[in-house]
């Protein structure tokens, strides 16, 4: 029973760890960089001391909860490159990068407005620029994206989508994927 105990501790530990980024994604999203580190452990249900354990700082949790959502980003890009149908690829990406952008659009604008400086954005902004590119040029070979459609269009789909202001989160989603649906037709030969 004891060569257990060691294995159970790493997984409450990974457990609370997921709990409080969860946490921290929510509140941040809801009410801002702002907020205490008392109330993301009260929302993750662990105490202050748990959430300095995982995140010495402020800066380090807002760090690491962001990057999440780059990865999440970079792992749609990643798929619809990965489509053997570019054209099927294209319409995979955005579709799901406006609902990213719907269900991460508060959280990402608190981090941009309040913490610019703490991440640099450079290496992955780059990155996905160059795969949407690739999706872009991918889907326009096939004929069935319209030949004047250029990243900045890409771009400013996604960012429109952020617009969407339904107050349920599902009527969000609903909203995205109609939106996404439009944008998709609107590039469509």
């Amino acid at each position: 029973m004891t060569a257990r105990l060691p294995h159970d501790r790493r997984s409450d530990a990974r457990d609370n760890r997921d709990r409080i980024l969860g946490a921290a994604r929510a509140v941040f999203g809801a009410d801002g960089l702002d907020v205490p580190i008392r109330e993301i452990a009260r929302h993750a249900e662990v105490g202050p001391a748990t959430v300095y354990r995982h995140f010495p700082t402020k800066q380090i949790l807002v760090t690491e909860a962001f990057l999440d959502q780059v990865r999440a980003w970079r792992s749609v890009l990643d798929e619809g490159l990965a489509d053997p149908d570019p054209w099927h690829g294209f319409c995979l990406v955005v579709e799901k990068l406006c609902e990213l952008q719907i269900r991460d659009h508060r959280f990402i604008a608190a981090v941009k407005s309040d913490f610019p400086r703490a991440m640099d954005f450079t290496a992955a902004r780059t990155s996905s620029l160059t795969s949407a590119a690739e999706l872009i040029r991918r889907a326009k070979e096939t004929g069935r994206l319209r030949p004047e459609i250029a990243v900045n269009d890409l771009t400013l789909m996604i960012t429109a989508g952020g617009g969407i202001r339904e107050s349920a989160p599902a009527a969000r989603i609903a909203a995205s994927r109609r939106f996404a649906a439009l944008m998709i037709q609107a590039c469509q030969t």
